[in-house]
C-alpha cells in the first residue's frame, strides 16, 4: 500500500497516516554507499546567485572531482542546457556523460532521488519532495522535477514519497540502521506536519531500514543545511561510523561529545575524526569538512583545504586511509565547494549497481 496523502492549506502534498510505503514492503532497501556503484551522478554549477563571482571556479571544482571520480567509476554531468554542455564538455574527461535536464541548482545528493535495491535485482528510484533546505533559496521546481527525471532514468520503478528529505541529512549501513541528525530532519522549514514517529515511520517505509539514530546538531558553519549528518558522519566498510570531533573550547565540541554519545549508546562503533579546516574564498568564510567526502569505487574523494591547512590536510587523508584500507585516497581542491555550502558528497549521488540473483 501507498503513504496516504492529504493536501495542506499551502496546497503542498503531506503524509497524514503513514500506512505502508511501497519501497520497502515491495522488497526494496537502500544500499550503503559502500556498495558497488553502477555511476555516479552529478550536476553543473549554474545558480549565479550562489556561487556570484566565483561560478567559474565552482565549475574547475566540480570538474576537478568529476574527473577524479571518472577514474574509478561511470559519472554522469547533468547540465541545463546547450550552452552549459559546451563548456562542460571542453573542461570534464571525455568519458563523463552528459545530459541536458532543466535544474535551478547543482546539489544532486539533496535534490535527485535516492536508488534502493531488492534482492530480486531490481533498481527503484525513490523521489522525495525538495524545498531548497527549507525555502532558503527561490526557486527549486525544476531541481525537484529533475529528481524525478533522474529516479525514472536510473530506476527500473519509480516511488515518489511526499515528504522532504534531503540525501545529505542521512546515512545508512546496510544493516537496518539510519543515522540522521535532529537538527535538520525536525526542523520546521521541512515537514512542519510530522513528528518525529512519523518521520522515522516514513524513512523506515521508504528506505527499508529497520532503525533510525537520531543524533543532535550538526556544525555550527553549516550555515545553509540545517544540521545535515553529512558533514559530520560517514560510514566506512566495516560499518564503522567516522564521526567529527573537536576539542575542547571549540564551538563544536559539546555538540559533537554528544552525538558521539548517542551513537555509542546505539551500538554503533565510533570512529573519532578531529580535522576540520576553516577558510577564505573571496574575503568570505567557507568551511572545508573531510567527512563530506565522495566514495566510489575503489575510492575515496576528499575536499582538501590547502594553503595554510596543510597540516590539516596531511591529517586528514591519514585518518581517512586507515578507516578505508581497501580504498585509493585522493584529494581534491574543496574550499570553493565549501563556499558554496558543501563539499563532494553534496554535489553527488550514487546508482548503485543492482543485485546479481543466483
Amino acid at each position: 500500500m501507498d503513504l496516504v496523502v492529504q493536501r495542506d492549506d499551502g496546497g503542498h502534498q503531506v503524509p497524514s497516516t503513514i500506512v505502508m510505503a511501497a519501497p520497502a514492503s515491495s522488497g526494496f532497501s537502500m544500499p550503503p554507499e559502500t556498495a558497488l556503484h553502477d555511476r555516479m551522478i552529478m550536476k553543473w554549477p549554474c545558480r549565479r546567485e550562489l556561487w556570484g563571482d566565483h561560478i567559474d571556479e565552482a565549475k574547475l571544482a566540480y570538474c576537478g572531482v568529476a574527473n577524479a571520480i571518472a577514474a574509478f567509476e561511470p559519472v554522469t554531468m547533468v547540465v541545463p542546457d546547450q550552452s552549459s554542455a559546451g563548456e562542460a564538455r571542453s573542461m570534464l574527461s571525455s568519458d563523463i556523460e552528459l545530459i541536458e535536464i532543466s535544474i535551478d541548482d547543482s546539489w544532486v545528493r539533496d535534490s535527485g532521488p535516492i536508488f534502493t535495491l531488492s534482492d530480486d535485482g531490481q533498481r527503484a528510484g525513490v523521489h522525495f519532495r525538495f524545498n531548497a533546505w527549507g525555502e532558503k533559496f527561490v526557486g527549486w521546481d525544476r531541481d525537484e522535477a529533475a529528481g524525478g527525471t533522474l529516479a525514472e532514468r536510473y530506476g527500473d520503478e519509480v516511488f515518489d514519497v511526499p515528504i522532504v528529505l534531503e540525501g545529505g541529512s542521512i546515512l545508512v549501513d546496510g544493516q537496518g540502521r539510519l543515522v540522521t541528525t535532529e537538527q535538520c530532519l525536525l526542523a520546521a522549514n521541512r515537514n512542519p506536519s510530522l513528528d518525529r514517529d512519523e518521520i522515522e515511520g516514513t524513512l523506515q517505509a521508504a528506505l527499508g531500514v529497520s532503525e533510525v539514530i537520531w543524533l543532535g546538531q550538526g556544525l555550527v558553519a553549516d550555515r545553509d543545511t540545517d544540521g545535515h549528518v553529512d558533514c559530520i558522519a560517514t560510514f566506512n566498510d566495516t560499518g564503522d561510523l567516522i564521526l567529527q570531533s573537536r576539542p575542547l573550547g571549540d564551538p563544536d565540541h559539546e555538540t559533537m561529545a554528544e552525538n558521539r554519545e548517542r551513537a555509542l549508546a546505539a551500538g554503533l562503533t565510533v570512529i573519532d575524526f578531529p580535522p576540520l579546516a576553516m577558510g577564505e574564498v573571496g574575503g568570505a568564510s567557507a568551511l572545508n569538512a573531510y567527512l563530506n567526502m565522495a566514495l566510489c569505487n575503489g575510492g575515496v574523494i576528499v575536499p582538501m583545504a590547502g594553503g595554510s591547512a596543510a597540516e590539516s590536510d596531511a591529517e586528514a587523508l591519514e585518518l581517512i586511509a586507515a578507516a578505508f584500507p581497501s580504498r585509493e585516497v585522493v584529494g581534491v581542491p574543496g574550499m570553493v565547494i565549501g563556499l558554496g555550502g558543501g563539499g563532494p558528497h553534496c554535489i553527488t549521488q550514487q546508482v548503485p549497481a543492482r543485485r546479481v540473483v543466483q
